[in-house]
């Protein structure tokens, strides 16, 4: 058995806690840490209830390296999972290195003053990680996470040569918002506004939301998606090139009722990110706009409907031509009765939980930085099913021109 900190008590860090202290012959000991201490208590007396396991808690600031470090030390955690913002991915990682302790993170990391997220910053660690045996592993949440393993089994069982991936994304559900975002407002918002980027031989770059597709997802049903950019296209690029990708993309579907909201918040400069005056303080409007929003984690009581997130393959096998999507689907009414979240939330946690148990089982093992994709997918295929995503694979009939 194991010890692991969480450091994050949001959506997905509740979801973490309670797959985590599901399997006590993998997670022995738990503690749960982030800035707001009363949230990590709130989350530990919720799972005490559901399972019976009782949950450390303790306050940290996770962008001080220094109180991250005295944490780890007090702690002596075998891993430590980061669920917290991506602005804090690279603190957390100073940490664990000086303190030589394996992470995993589930979202590359993203400078706070900027909107932009790529793996750069956080591949830069790879030779430091390796000399100091511990293992990062960036990315296991479901895209990034889950899409990349799909992709990593797809090339391994079902394809000689890969042309195109298309990575599709579409939450059907609704939570009775006029507006919401599903995960952290500030981050959600700042991924959809940024200008869109695929890959096709080389990088392309589009204006936000300029290109979109109708595509039929199961279990939801036709929906308009849109094209933006998203990081497991990166490490994608990267490590399929021996299959000779040719052009890899990601989608996701928004409402128009949602697209309204963005676009006039967009108009009146409340997606800012540079910081303004207000009556002699100074504010990020951004920030400022994340304080009026739903927390994303309390829109799990009442939301109704499902999510479909999968990847359309097509290359060649044998000779010849395949086409084939790898998708799950998730009902937000169903994981708000195991764990008291919504479905995205939930999609986030349970791959986040598998990877961790990947690296503390030794399925998944070595020193350095790795993408998900970089590692043996059959045994992250069998957890997904195990515990709570299952997942389909079938011909696909819908090309993605």
């Amino acid at each position: 058995m194991a010890k692991v900190l969480i450091i994050g008590a949001g959506g997905v860090g509740n979801v973490v806690v309670h797959k985590c202290a599901a399997l006590p012959e993998v997670f022995g000991e738990i503690v749960l840490a982030s800035r707001t201490h009363a949230k990590c208590q709130e989350i530990a007396a919720a799972v005490e209830r559901r399972t019976g396991r009782t949950i450390e808690t303790a306050q940290v600031d996770a962008d001080d390296v220094p109180q991250m470090v005295a944490l780890i030390r007090a702690v002596q955690p075998d891993l430590v999972i980061n669920v917290a913002l991506p602005y804090q991915d690279l603190p957390i990682m100073d940490a664990c290195l000086e303190t030589g302790v394996d992470y995993l993170d589930t979202a590359n990391y993203e400078p706070i003053d900027e909107a932009k997220f790529e793996y750069h910053w956080q591949w830069a660690y790879r030779e430091r990680y390796r000399e100091a045996g511990i293992t990062a592993l960036l990315g296991s949440g479901f895209d990034p996470g889950v899409t990349n393993v799909f992709c990593a089994w797809a090339a391994k069982h079902h394809f000689d040569t890969i042309d195109t991936i298309d990575i599709v994304d579409c939450n059907g559900g609704d939570h009775g918002k006029a507006f919401a975002t599903n995960f952290n407002p500030e981050i959600n918002i700042r991924e959809v506004t940024q200008r869109g980027k695929y890959w096709e031989g080389e990088w392309r770059e589009i204006d936000p939301m300029s290109v979109s597709r109708d595509f039929d997802f199961p279990g939801v049903g036709t929906r308009r998606m849109y094209l933006l950019y998203h990081e497991e296209l990166e490490s994608l690029v990267e490590n399929l090139a021996h299959k000779g990708l040719k052009r890899i993309r990601f989608w996701m579907t928004f409402g128009e009722e949602y697209i309204t909201h963005l676009r006039v918040l967009q108009n009146v400069g409340m997606t800012r990110i540079d910081p303004v005056e207000f009556e002699g303080t100074s504010i990020v409007p951004i920030q400022f706009l994340k304080a009026l929003l739903p927390d994303p984690g309390s829109l799990g009581e009442g939301y109704e409907g499902k999510t479909s997130i999968g990847c359309v393959i097509a290359g060649t096998k044998d000779g010849q031509p395949v086409r084939k999507f790898i998708h799950n689907i998730c009902d937000h009414a169903e994981t708000f009765r195991e764990v008291g979240a919504q479905a995205v939330s939930y999609t986030t946690g349970v791959p986040t939980m598998i990877g961790a148990k990947m690296l503390l089982t030794k399925e998944w093992t070595g020193p350095g930085v790795f993408n998900m994709e970089e590692f043996d997918p059959d045994p992250f295929m069998e957890d997904l099913n195990r515990y709570g995503l299952p997942w389909h694979v079938v011909d696909c009939d819908q090309p993605i021109d």
